[in-house]
């Protein structure tokens, strides 16, 4: 085999490998999962699953929905994928935001985008605190 036979086997198998790859991607965020619709769930916030809601700025991840805590009686909750390829959003109080640490998309409490890659919001689910019970709701 000759150089130039070497370097075009070398090409085809590169990109072969790159499409093959790139089968797996999601250019345009259409295999992200789907946010929750018709949520209406109550929560338990004396149940130890629950806890990090009992601090301000505390969070937790359930049934695809991320619930922050952004103050003594105040709740935040958006779905926790994010829209550009999927990975659990974190929720950062500090910054204001929900934060994938996949890209670096950033969202604002209210689920919408702030930085990209992401192009779409975060769906943003209604909250209501009675005694002890979290209500998240659609």
């Amino acid at each position: 085999m000759d150089r130039k036979e070497f370097l075009v086997t070398l090409g085809k198998g590169a990109a072969v490998a790159g499409l093959a790859y790139c089968v797996g991607c999601s250019a345009n965020g259409n295999d992200v999962p789907t946010a929750p619709n018709s949520v209406d769930m109550t929560l338990d916030l004396t149940q130890s699953s629950n806890s990090p809601l009992n601090i301000i700025g505390g969070s937790i991840v359930t049934n695809g929905i991320i619930i922050g805590r952004t103050g003594a009686s105040s709740f935040v909750a958006v779905s926790a994928a994010c829209t550009h390829q999927g990975t659990t959003v974190q929720f950062q109080l500090n910054n204001n935001r929900f934060y994938c640490n996949n890209h670096g998309s950033t969202f604002a409490l209210d689920g919408t985008v702030t930085m990209g890659p992401a192009g779409r919001a975060l769906t943003k689910y209604n909250t209501s605190l009675n005694g002890n019970n979290l209500r998240i709701f659609s």
